[in-house]
């Protein structure tokens, strides 16, 4: 099996984005990147939207390979279909042990102590590679920067990273990648092109991770990644998440509770709440809330033409539920109060939203 690592934005059995050689249902993404270099008006700043783990990463790493590989893009680019580059090309050896000098990436960074990861990307960060992109690039091409993810840019970092976007050099490439680019500060949309990206079908999700279970060399068990990519909601990420036997069995009790509702199993609620309580239930705790706001969006989504009374209370839930778990989070409060006022909460949302 291949080493991995403790890197915040990675899993221990999928490879990296910037390992991940294969890309699966964006083709039409691929085009119209492939079709802007080939233009010769390549915009310098793509922001790469939509719901986590539906592959804006590895795109990101994928094209950046692309641009950095030797020759120029725009010839390579003429006649292609996809962005795939060999994983002998020395750019790609390059960029997948993270020691390409024109390829430079924003995310959260380890802390002094190396225990954890910092919450946001460091504004001292986004400064550096404006000094970086301040000089020539290393080998005389083009440049990029890679933003992972947008989303844990605070205020200074984002007014750091905008002052680039705004006086960009020649041949400079940023690839933003974000969960929610309606978040972002409007100043950083504006100049950027938007590439949205759609969750993956089933089909794709398995395809997907298939893959990625193949290229670490991990087990793979088949009935578990259906079973999980059913749960996925288009994401690999969480169906590689879900594809853990305690895991798969953690969220499908979750959902069964939640497509009970507004019934409420008092005993197996409570069961629940002491199992994602201590620190050994950190990450289920985080699978828990991460399985309830995707049932509550498929909701949203599903009811998205009924009258706002009947979307109201449910969405209400979401915002607390959300400011909530990250106050738990913060403050390392104890998980099973708010397990139990959750399914409350969502059992009275329920009961609002069809009688309303």
């Amino acid at each position: 099996m291949r080493e991995t690592s403790d890197e915040p934005d990675r899993l221990p059995i999928a490879p990296h984005p910037r390992e991940t050689l294969s890309l699966i249902g964006h083709e039409t993404r691929e085009k119209a990147f492939l079709d802007a270099v080939s233009s010769g008006r390549m915009h310098h700043a793509w922001l790469l939207g939509g719901p986590e783990g539906v592959g804006k990463a590895s795109f990101a790493y994928r094209a950046a390979r692309f641009m950095l590989a030797s020759g120029d893009p725009r010839t390579r680019a003429s006649g292609r279909a996809d962005l795939a580059m060999p994983e002998n090309d020395p750019a790609t050896r390059r960029v997948m042990a993270r020691s390409h000098p024109d390829l430079h990436v924003l995310r959260r960074i380890p802390k002094p102590d190396g225990k954890s990861y910092t919450s946001n990307i460091p504004v001292d960060a986004v400064r550096r590679v404006i000094d970086r992109f301040g000089a020539s690039a290393a080998e005389g091409g083009w440049r990029v920067c890679i933003v992972d993810s947008a989303e844990d840019m605070d205020r200074s970092a984002a007014n750091a990273l905008l002052k680039l976007l705004e006086e960009p050099p020649p041949q400079a490439l940023f690839l933003i990648v974000a969960h929610a680019p309606g978040r972002m500060l409007p100043t950083i949309r504006s100049r950027c092109r938007l590439l949205s990206f759609e969750p993956l079908d089933e089909p794709g999700v398995v395809e997907a991770g298939r893959l990625a279970l193949e290229r670490m060399e991990a087990p793979l068990d088949e009935s578990a990644l259906l079973r999980a990519a059913r749960l996925a909601e288009g994401s690999v990420r969480r169906a590689l998440t879900y594809v853990d036997p305690e895991t798969l069995a953690l969220v499908e009790a979750v959902r069964a509770r939640l497509d009970a509702l507004p019934q409420i199993d008092l005993p197996g609620l409570l069961a629940l709440a002491e199992d994602v309580a201590g620190k050994a239930g950190e990450r289920d705790f985080a699978v828990m809330i991460e399985t309830v706001q995707g049932w509550i969006s498929d909701h949203l989504h599903a009811h998205a033409a009924a009258q706002p009374a009947r979307l109201a209370p449910l969405a209400e839930v979401w915002e607390k539920l959300g400011h909530a778990a990250r106050e738990v989070e913060t403050y390392n409060l104890d998980r099973r109060p708010l397990v139990m006022t959750m399914f409350h909460d969502l059992s009275a949302a329920v009961s609002r939203s069809r009688a309303a």
